[in-house]
Formats: C-alpha cells, structure tokens, sequence
C-alpha cells in the first residue's frame, strides 16, 4: 500500500499541472493562458516556461514505471472493491424451510424484514433510444404468436406436473417444493425471480383433540374444518337456515323461528363461509354448521374452509406479517367470535331427518332439540414464501401488470389451484418466448406471482399488498387472477373493476371458443360481470390497495360452479368430467384470455382503461342515496341535509373522464413522455376512490364503491343513523371529488 501511496503522490506532482500566466495581446486585453506540462519537457525548458520550480516532470522512463504501478494498483483496487460489493450486497438465498425441517434452500440466520420486491430500477431512457426500443409488432402479429404458443398441447404436460405435487397445504414441504419448481422455472427463463416471505398465523385441527359434533345420540367427528372459527364448545336448539342470506334470516323471522342463543345450519354455496356464518352472528347464534349439497357429490365428503371476514393474516390486519414481535397483539375485526364447523351431507341429513326436515333442505325450519358443537382448532405459526417473476418492458418498466395464482391446496386442488398455477408458468414462457425470438418490445412490465396461503383468505397476496402498499397503488396498472379460471365448460362470468370490462369484451371477441369453431363473442351477455365478492382472490386488490383487478371462470352451460371446491374431491377426473374432457382447451382459451388482456395493457400507448363504465354505477349510486334524503326529508326526520354536492362531485368526475378521452384524442402518441403522462393520469382512478377516511386497519376495505363499511355508498343508503349518515355523505363527496380531481391534468383544470 505504501508503495501504492507513494505512485499515486508522483503522480498528481509530477504527471500534470496547470499553469496560468496573463499575457497583453495586441489590442490591449489581458488574457489568461493555460498550459499543462508534457512530458517531453525537460527542466530547462520548463524552467523558461515559466513554470514553477518545484513541480517537475520525472524521468521519462520512471513515468512509464508510475503509470504501470498506478494502472496495476487501479485495476487491483477495482476487483477488491466490486468483490466486497458483490459479496455485502448479492441477494441472500431463501430458505424453504417445511413442517418436517427439511430445508430447501440456504436461509440467512436471522430472520429479517425484506427489501420491496418491486421491479428493480431502470434509469431514464433517452428519447432518442425509446423510439428505437418502441414496439415493432403489430397487435395482430403478437395476438397470432400468443395463440400459436398456447394450445391445449401445451398445457398437457405441464397440468401433470403440478398435479403431481399433493396436497399442499400452506407451508407445508410440497407447498415449498412446488415454490422451488416455480422459482427455477423463472430463472431459466432469465425472469429475475425473487421470494417474499411472511411469517403469518393459520388455524388448523388440533390432533389431540378433534372437533365434534353431539346431537342426542349421534356423535360426529368431522375431519373437514373452518379455519380461523371461534373455539370452544356451544349448545342451543338447531335453527336451519338455508344458503345463511339475509333473506333467508328474514324468511326465519317472519316464521317466528328464534335464532339468538340457536345454533345455525346451512348449506354451502351463494355467499362465503365468512359470511354465511357473520350473518348468522349477527342475528345471536352461538355456533354454526355447514353442509355441502349433494348435487354430483359423496354423501361422506368432507368440506374445508376459512371464515375470516376479510383476507390476510387476521392477526396483523392492515400490515404484513414478516416478524410477529413488532407489532402489538391485535386482530382483524372479521374474525368471528363464534364455533363454526363443517360437516358432510351424510352427517347433516341425519340430523334433519331427526327433527323432522326435509331431504332436499329446500325450506326454512326451526328445531326444538339442542345440539352441541365443539371446535378445538390452534393456531400456529408458518413460514410462507410468494414468488414472482417478471419481463421487463422497455419504455415504461416501473408500470407492470400483475397475473397471479395461488399454488398450496386442501388436497390435489386441481381446478382451485394446478389450473391457475399451470397458466401462469405457460404464459411466462410464451410471452419470455415471444420477447428472446419474436421481437416483441412490450413497453412496460409483467409481473408473474405464485401465492402461497390462498385457502386461507388470499393470505400469501394480501400479506404482499399490505407490505407494499405504497408502491403498488402507482406502480401496478391492473391484476389479472388466474384462480379457478377453469370449472366447466359453456358458460363464461368475471368479476371486475368497470374499467376493465371493454376490454375483455373485446378480448373475447378475439379469443377463439374451446367447443366451437367461432371466438368467445357467444359468452358476452348482460350478466357477463357478476358483483366481486369478499372471497374472491382479486378483491383485496380492488377494495384494499385501488389497483384495478379480473377475476375470470369458465363453467357449465347451466351456470353452476364448480361443486368440488373446498373440498378433497376437486382432482383432475372431476374437472375432466365438468368440461367434459376438455379441460386442455378450456384452460389454453382461459390462458389467451388471460394474455391479451395483460399484453394489450404492456403494449398500447396509453393504457385501455374505459372511464364511462363507471358512470353507471355511479349514477344508480348517487340515486339510491336521493331517493334515500329525498324520503327522509318528506318524513320530516331530515331537514338540513342535501345532495346536490353529491350530484356537482359526480358530475366532476364524469366532466373529468371526458376532458381525459379528448385529451387522448389530441396528444401525439408517438411521443412517449405525453403518453406517460396520460397514462399517469388514468392510473390514479382506482386508487383515489379509496376513502381517505378510514384506517386501513379498522377498515381494510376502503373502495368506496367495492368496499365493506359504512363509508361505501351502498352503506349509506341503509344507513339509519341521521348524524352518522350526514357524516358519511359528506366524506363520500368529497372521496368523488377527490377522484375527480386526481384525473384532472393540472390543478387549475379542478371543477368543483
């Protein structure tokens, strides 16, 4: 190092100086004059330069030595630093670590948070090389190249291999080999993956102490269970009450059949676990029991679940759950407080026909013997793992679009889970394909994500949202849900934000049927789109983080669902059975579904957003709540209210959406920085219609129109609180006004 030290001093003394002399030209001005010493100057002539005596050139041989001293110690500085850099920063390797310790990968030794798994940075691309890197295919061409990459040949192998991983319950070792077999996939496919782990709470059967079920004497020991249920052991006289509705409450009231202090039967289907069984809470039950139909179904089936009224770990709702000692104890506020169990078909017709009911369970009764339900479920703590992948676009890579499926299971979950699974790991080959050899130059990125905890309450993704929550409202352009995609086949429903219902209209207008010769055009009707309900894995995304998101399902021509899911039954024969041996065609047309619309959203200029299928929604809205004021005030029961606000806030945003599509009109898309700004612009629709009111821990759900609380409009109009609905409209004009203003392009342009 000394020797170093000393080559470098020569260096800056000997090697180079300036000098600065003033000389008089001719006409008069002073100039400064800057030379720099040469090493062809010896000291004489240095010295009659005027230069300064104590600064002289070496030896011209010695110079030559310095220079390769100084340049070997350069090179030499250069390794040892990128080395303690490559080795202080590379990314450690994820440990999988499973119920049976096995570990998968190499873990660091103390757990820690994780760094944003977002897309990495990508500086600022020139103009000049934009227009270079701009997309030179054609919509025609890239729809025609995904179609050849995706056919039911395609997914036949790869439907087998994720089958073969079962069960995979959340954390379990096959849940964590799977994520292995994904992780790899995407990084030979050169798709930068990358791993986010959560340390959430799940709720399992206790092996020491099993569930049970007590009704004279009938004993049952169900091994299907509802996690997340209240525990404890529960008495009352039986009250069914069919699918759990409201109205089927309303049905039990009008009978005079007393539900407080009862515990509630239903069967499965219509609505959620969650909230079949908060219904019942909230009408006095002190336990619940569900049953599955038996429609095409065992009559000893045994039905697994969640009853959190919500989605995500409860235990830290609205944070992620990475290290469990930095927060203080709390829970989610859908946690029900009451026992809740599953039983078969078998197990509950015996029951009924005990007190007299009906094979069919068609009618609402009421019983007078008492029934006992004990449910012992733990909680315990598992080590989660997300994975994702992405290919980077090449204008706009900090906007990306999401396309995610859940991979852990009950049991083989083939239609819940390998379905979803299979597609994504096919798209994210075909459309890494289509960028290494085809040419394709998407402008900005996908994101592919594997969820871990999905049976759960869409754990493994709402743990991710929660801990990026400030990133991913600006940066993620849409979510695509691959869940389920596949139970049957003949009829086609999705559940989606407004601004994505054009496009996948037109989407299906393009994509070819499975059992026909024409496209997918046949499947749009008037009740394409069915409401998002809270169990849906896109929900979160839309009622909790404003990004806008599809959830997409092929099903029989009758319109049923599939009837396997939650339950061990949901395998590759019953799925065969319901697209009656078509499973590869449906999924490889759920897949081009799933394709186009992520591709047309990376590929277009400005992002296919259609701000005027909100105005429906809005206006059927905005008239419930004054029909709602108009018939308060005619009672005389309100007076000082008024929602002529509410009218002017709704007419901004509507004035605002056109202002949008006129400005779309008029901007040169060619050029990239105007297009980024429209697209800057659309991209804060969803996200501002999130209240700014409620705590995101309190209320999760804070989509004013897709939301669960009394700041949604359709809370309002049922509200019966005068002071706290005069609050909440208020708030919820100017939520609208709010979103109205964010499209606005400058301050200026606000309306109000």
């Amino acid at each position: 190092m000394n020797r170093v030290r000393s080559v470098f001093n020569n260096f800056m003394k000997n090697e180079r100086y300036s000098r600065f002399t003033l000389q008089t030209e001719q006409d008069g001005e002073r100039r400064v004059e800057v030379k720099l010493s040469e090493d062809g100057l010896d000291g004489d002539a240095e010295a009659n330069a005027g230069g300064s005596p104590t600064f002289r050139p070496a030896p011209r041989g010695q110079n030559r030595r310095n220079i390769c001293y100084l340049l070997v110690a350069t090179l030499l500085i250069f390794i040892i630093g990128y080395m303690v850099a490559y080795l202080t920063h590379r990314r450690p390797k994820v440990s999988l670590r499973c119920e049976n310790n096995t570990v998968l990968r190499v873990e660091p030794s103390v757990p820690s948070i994780p760094s944003v798994p977002s897309i990495p940075s990508v500086p600022s691309i020139p103009s000049i090389l934009r227009e270079e890197l701009a997309p030179s295919l054609s919509w025609v061409d890239i729809t025609n190249l995904l179609e050849n990459k995706l056919n039911s040949e395609t997914f036949t192998k790869t439907l087998s291999d994720f089958d073969s991983v079962s069960p995979r319950s959340a954390g379990s070792y096959e849940d964590s080999r799977l994520g292995n077999t994904i992780f790899d996939q995407f990084k030979k496919l050169e798709m930068e993956p990358w791993t986010d782990i959560h340390y959430v709470r799940l709720q399992s059967p206790d092996k020491n102490k099993p569930n049970t079920v007590t009704f004279g004497s009938n004993f049952f020991q169900p091994q299907g269970y509802l996690a997340y249920s209240g525990t404890g052991r529960k008495s009352g006289k039986l009250v069914y009450a069919n699918f759990g509705l409201p109205e089927d409450f309303e049905v039990l009231a009008t009978n005079n059949i007393e539900v407080k202090g009862s515990v509630v039967m239903m069967r499965c289907g219509k609505i959620s676990f969650a909230q079949k069984v908060a219904n019942a809470e909230g009408k006095g039950a002190v336990a619940v029991l569900i049953h599955p139909d038996n429609k095409d179904m065992t009559t000893d089936n045994e039905v697994y679940g969640h009853v959190h009224f919500g989605s995500g770990d409860p235990y830290t709702p609205g944070f992620p759950s990475f290290n469990q000692t930095m927060f203080p104890p709390t829970v989610s506020s859908g946690l029900p407080k009451i026992p809740a169990q599953t039983i078969t078909y078998n197990n509950a017709d015996k029951i009924l026909q005990t007190i007299g009911g009906p094979s069919g369970f068609g009618r609402s009764l009421g019983g007078i013997e008492n029934i006992t339900v004990e449910v012992n479920n733990v909680l315990g703590f598992k080590e989660i793992h997300n994975v994702f992948g992405v290919i980077k676009g090449f204008i706009d890579p900090d906007q990306y679009v999401v396309l995610g499926a859940q991979r852990d299971a009950w049991g083989k979950g083939y239609a819940r889970s390998t379905v979803g699974t299979a597609t994504l790991v096919e798209l994210a080959k075909a459309v890494r394909d289509m960028v290494e050899k085809d040419g394709f130059r998407p402008r900005r990125s996908i994101v592919f994500a594997s969820w871990s905890a999905g049976e759960y309450g869409s754990v493994g993704a709402t743990e991710w949202l929660e801990a990026h929550m400030s990133s991913l409202g600006k940066n993620v352009l849409t979510y695509i849900s691959l869940d389920g995609i596949v139970q049957g086949v003949g009829s086609f429903y999705a559940s989606a934000s407004p601004l994505l219902h054009t496009l996948l209209e037109n989407t299906l207008r393009a994509v070819r049927s499975p059992i026909g010769s024409g496209s997918l055009k046949d499947m749009i009707r008037t009740d394409l789109f069915r409401p998002m309900s809270t169990d849906d894995p896109a929900y979160p995304f839309l009622a909790a983080s404003g990004i806008p998101s599809i959830s997409f399902h092929f099903i029989s021509s009758n319109k049923e669902e599939y009837t396997y899911f939650n339950t061990l039954l949901d395998n590759k024969d019953h799925l065969n059975y319901a697209t009656n041996q078509k499973t590869g065609s449906v999924t490889a047309s759920a897949a081009q579904i799933a394709g186009q619309m992520a591709l047309r959203l990376v590929h277009d200029h400005v992002i296919k957003f259609d701000m005027t299928r909100y105005k429906k929604l809005l206006n059927t809205n905005v008239y419930r709540i004054s029909n709602k004021i108009y018939t308060l005030q005619k009672s005389g029961k309100l007076s000082d209210v008024r929602t002529v606000w509410l009218d002017h806030a709704k007419g901004s945003l509507q004035r605002a959406a056109d202002a949008f599509n006129n400005d779309v009109k008029k901007t040169d898309l060619s050029d990239p920085e105007a297009c980024r700004l429209l697209n800057n612009r659309v991209m804060q629709i969803e996200r501002s219609l999130l209240s700014p009111y409620v705590s995101p821990v309190e209320t999760p759900f804070r989509h004013l129109l897709f939301g669960q609380g009394p700041h949604t409009l359709a809370a309002i109009t049922e509200m019966t609180d005068l002071d706290q609905l005069h609050t909440q409209l208020a708030l919820a004009t100017w939520n609208l006004q709010g979103c109205a203003n964010a499209i606005a392009e400058n301050v200026w342009d606000v309306e109000f």
